[in-house]
């Protein structure tokens, strides 16, 4: 029987491809495919597209190659036998599955944004410090202003390289940082993926957070514009917050959420107008040595663990004031007065309607430094993040 092949028109060479089952070739490969026919003819296949039909319907064109191997580039031999059955036959190594499978991970890799790229960071630089904060000044020198604070394990933007010190951007702070406290590249991008966490920003002005995933439910306090807070989780529209001593929920409608990292905290707060005493200027700088310490329910230690009236009865006990270890007792050892009078060294209680449940010191420019919660620890806020109950005096004028 002669043996002809009809294999397409493409200048008197033909191209043809075998595909067969879990065959694959990659469509940017060419395969130098050679025929050992009777008549000694070479065929150049390239493959890309089909199976070509043989010359007639008693010759068949198969592929007998092992199922489940990808190929790239090797060469493939493609031989006759006595019943006019062309077969193929791969030479060279295979790339098996698990290969196949390791290569598009590793690409899927590559092209997942790191915890530096998702928070908008190109030069990321991170905080390690065993205990207290680190200061941020206005020059590369000890002997400068501190104009903010970095806690453990806080994210900035390493802006240039003066010697001993970076100058860098975190947060609303601009200045210099001793080299020795901030980690970089993948040691920094480690510590990041650990502490990356999902953040809603409130954009309204007053927000109810909720006891339930209701707008029936009952208001445990309320949260004003631009407060930020680390989201438990999301779900049917509202987003788990824990705020202070308890877990509420607030409408995802009103927030942005955004991946972000810890960053400083300004000290604009301890720059004080006329009319403050040297005593409530020193309760505010003692105060905030401690910002990122841990919250423990029912703590004491400043260093080791506090809970929000602990806090307050440690930081005004080292000023003579003794208070119990209770934010609903607390009001009754003072003077009450208005918001919009509070001076540094003050405190601000907060709860659901007239229960109170928390307390915090007020540190001038409409902030406060509290012991928060056990995710958040000892923190900065707006002192209007929640409406406050009542604001009471122990310090002298």
């Amino acid at each position: 029987m002669k043996n002809k092949l009809k294999l397409g028109q493409a200048a008197g060479v033909v191209a043809f491809a075998i595909i067969i089952g879990a065959v694959s070739m990659s469509s940017s490969s060419t395969v130098d495919a050679r025929a050992s026919l009777k008549e000694n003819r070479t065929v150049n296949a390239g493959v890309a597209l089909g199976l070509t039909e043989a010359a007639d319907a008693t010759e068949l064109l198969t592929a007998g190659a092992t199922s489940a191997l990808t190929y790239y580039g090797d060469e493939l031999t493609v031989a006759q036998n006595d019943n006019n059955v062309v077969t193929a036959s791969a030479q060279g190594a295979p790339q098996t599955d698990d290969a196949s499978q390791e290569s598009e991970q590793a690409n899927e890799a590559a092209q997942t944004p790191t915890a530096a790229q998702t928070c908008g960071y190109t030069n990321l630089g991170m905080s390690v410090i065993s205990s207290g904060n680190l200061n941020i000044r206005q020059e590369a020198s000890t002997d400068s202003e501190v104009v903010g604070i970095l806690t453990n394990h806080n994210a900035c933007e390493l802006l240039e390289d003066a010697g001993d010190w970076y100058k860098v951007t975190s947060g609303k702070v601009t200045g210099y940082v001793s080299k020795q406290y901030l980690v970089t590249g993948d040691e920094a991008e480690s510590i990041a993926e650990q502490e990356i966490k999902t953040v809603a920003t409130v954009n309204t002005e007053t927000l109810n957070v909720r006891a339930e995933k209701s707008t029936e439910a009952a208001v445990l306090s309320q949260v004003g514009n631009s407060e930020a807070f680390t989201v438990n989780s999301v779900a049917d529209g509202w987003v788990e917050i824990s705020v202070d001593d308890s877990v509420g929920y607030i409408s995802q409608d009103y927030v942005t959420l955004a991946q972000a990292l810890p960053t400083a905290k300004t000290i604009e707060q301890v720059k004080y107008g006329d009319g403050v005493s040297d005593v409530r200027a020193s309760v505010v700088s003692y105060a905030l040595q401690f910002v990122g310490n841990r919250y423990v329910w029912g703590g004491t230690s400043l260093e080791n663990g506090i809970d929000c009236s602990g806090f307050t009865m440690r930081i005004l006990g080292k000023y003579g004031v003794s208070l119990p270890h209770s934010s609903k007792a607390q009001p009754s050892c003072g003077t009450k007065i208005s918001a919009s009078d509070a001076k540094p060294g003050d405190l601000f209680f907060y709860g659901s309607g007239s229960s109170i449940s928390h307390v915090a010191i007020y540190i001038g420019n409409g902030q406060i430094v509290h012991a928060s919660n056990k995710r958040d620890g000892i923190k900065v806020s707006n002192a209007f993040y929640r409406s406050p109950i009542c604001v009471a005096r122990y310090l002298p004028d």
